[in-house]
């Protein structure tokens, strides 16, 4: 039996878990998770989405019999729709994950039927030598699973993301007398999240965070703004009702956070949540009797927070003495733009709340001492820790051999055969990321995004050259340049001195190199990088333009 990490195992994002069971290198597959993670513009400028690369899963999908997600969030669910067409293989999920997961596949077109729901456990699905059932554990999403696997070679659990919460507000509290059933007989591994490994306190409940929540809604004098992750439907939740209770008018704005709502509502995981009013009605209510509950909690450019935060969203402005409230953690990477955003709305007088106290935010995530309570619950003969940067794999790695377990650090590409008492490595496999790079699907490796970033950092010139039936030049190169300065050091335009120095060099070229397209690009290329570094500083890529006369 192996396991093998394509995503998420090394970095927080993009999970993508694949499992076998049978003869080596004729293993019959499961897949668990199909995510997304989200771009940067120091990194990956341009890109909308990063998925997973799944090529060696693709060239074995004959082997391949399902796909198994274990809750709705991006980083476990946000690629179906874009590669199920490269799989081709059923999809399965609880209710509410497969509303959303039916939304991506209408998305891309492809056939919402693919994906299947199923119930709780103890419902059982059968896919080759896998049986998979779906165990509740509390997350900040509804109906999030950690997975059953069994096969011959003894029971897996595949943790999925979670915390040890028995108060959830919404969704299934964590049970440990049914996790301790389930797993009596024994488990030959847990597959285990790794995120908070270094948070040495017990994780705290979300119904902690609801009388702070109320208390501070209560006493803001004017207008109210929260945020939060859009899944996190107990947060949403809580913070209506706390502007509810304060009196306050609710108007949910992000077309994600619409959709969260909508979806828990249809799949009967919200039986209640207090009125909401339109973007057009809350124009009209009495600022101190509004509360905006709003996406971009993660400083994303273009969600409710940044629009909010240049200006007008929806027609509603933020003023001197509102306040804003960050009901989140910023994941790491996301720091700018966050900060980005808060000195926007401090320049208009708006006082910011953020989550540094830790009074109105919980991590959907197990600390330490949660990750060891479900250690002894479960009881596995071994751990192998994911979902988490290489830092906390390994640090999750020593805890489990501390406690007795084997365990090992396996990154993506890792194959770990799972069959015997402890992990061994048993191989690797190429993996890396694909980019969704407007419409289209490029590779990491493709080089359009080293490009983009060389451009972004040196700048670009255009050089130009004509030359006529005998090769020899019809008038001076010239040049148009981009993200460069307008002078140098010489004090002369730069485009004067290099479409100077391209001309003297075209003056004195020799006819072999004047006839040969390589050797003549090669050298306006050298020349107008030199010149722009004696001027400026900088070596810019150099696109060439060579047209010739005949």
């Amino acid at each position: 039996m192996i396991y093998l990490p394509l995503g998420g195992a090394g970095e927080i994002g993009m999970n993508a878990y694949v499992y076998g069971y049978g003869a080596q290198d004729k293993e019959r597959l499961i897949l668990v998770d199909l995510g997304v993670t989200f771009s940067d513009m120091d990194t990956s400028p341009g890109v909308d989405l990063i998925f997973p690369d799944i090529t060696w899963l693709a060239e074995n999908k004959d082997r391949l019999e399902a796909v198994f997600i274990t809750h709705g969030h991006e980083d476990h669910v946000g690629a179906v729709g874009h590669y199920w067409d490269k799989l081709g293989v059923p999809v399965y999920a609880r209710a509410f994950t497969a509303n959303l997961a039916r939304h991506k596949m209408a998305d891309r077109g492809q056939p919402e039927e693919e994906i299947k729901i199923v119930s709780p456990w103890p419902q059982m699905t059968r896919a080759g030598p896998f049986s998979v059932g779906f165990l509740p554990i509390s997350h900040s999403i509804p109906e999030s699973a950690a997975l059953v696997i069994d096969t011959p070679a003894g029971r897996v659990i595949h943790s999925g993301d979670f915390k040890l919460d028995e108060t959830p507000v919404v969704g299934e509290p964590f049970d440990p007398d049914l996790w301790a059933d389930v797993c009596k007989d024994g488990v030959k591994a847990l597959i285990c999240d790794s995120t908070n490994v270094f948070s040495r306190t017990p994780g705290r409940s979300e119904a902690s965070v609801g009388p702070e929540i109320v208390d501070l809604v209560t006493n803001a004098p004017n207008m109210v703004v929260a945020t939060t992750f859009a899944s996190n439907v107990a947060r949403v939740k809580t913070l209506a009702e706390a502007g509810e209770r304060a009196g306050r008018s609710i108007c949910l704005m992000g077309r994600a956070m619409r959709r969260m709502i909508e979806a828990s509502i249809q799949t009967g995981v919200l039986t209640s949540f207090p009125k909401v009013v339109s973007p057009e009605d809350a124009r009209t209510i009495p600022r101190e009797n509004l509360m905006l509950l709003v996406t971009g909690s993660q400083g994303e450019r273009r969600a409710a927070s940044a629009q909010l935060a240049r200006g007008k969203y929806n027609g509603i402005q933020l003023k001197e003495g509102d306040l804003f409230l960050f009901s989140s953690k910023t994941i790491p990477g996301n720091e700018r733009g966050v900060i980005r955003i808060m000195n926007q709305f401090s320049e208009m007088g708006v006082d910011i709340v953020d989550d540094e106290s830790g009074r109105y935010h919980v991590s959907g995530h197990a600390n330490r001492p949660d990750l060891e309570r479900l250690q002894d619950i479960v009881n596995p003969q071994m751990v192998i820790p994911n979902h988490g940067e290489h830092r906390h794999l390994r640090e999750h790695a020593r805890l489990t051999l501390e406690r007795g377990r084997g365990s090992v650090v396996a990154v993506n590409g890792t194959m770990v055969d799972i069959t015997g008492d402890a992990p061994m490595v048993c191989g690797f496999v190429e993996t890396g990321r694909t980019y969704l790079d407007g419409a289209t699907q490029i590779g990491a490796m493709d080089g359009i995004v080293r490009d983009r970033i060389r451009m972004a950092l040196n700048g670009h010139v255009v050089v130009t050259v004509i030359l006529d039936e005998e090769d020899e030049p019809l008038g001076e190169a010239w040049c148009e340049v981009k993200g460069l300065p307008e002078q140098g050091r010489s004090q002369a335009p730069l485009v004067d001195v290099l479409e100077e120095d391209l001309s003297q060099f075209l003056g004195r070229a020799s006819e072999k190199t004047l006839g040969d397209d390589d050797k003549l690009e090669m050298e306006l290329r050298r020349i107008a990088r030199n010149t722009c570094n004696d001027e400026i500083g900088k070596k810019p890529e150099v696109t060439m333009i060579i047209s010739r006369l005949r």
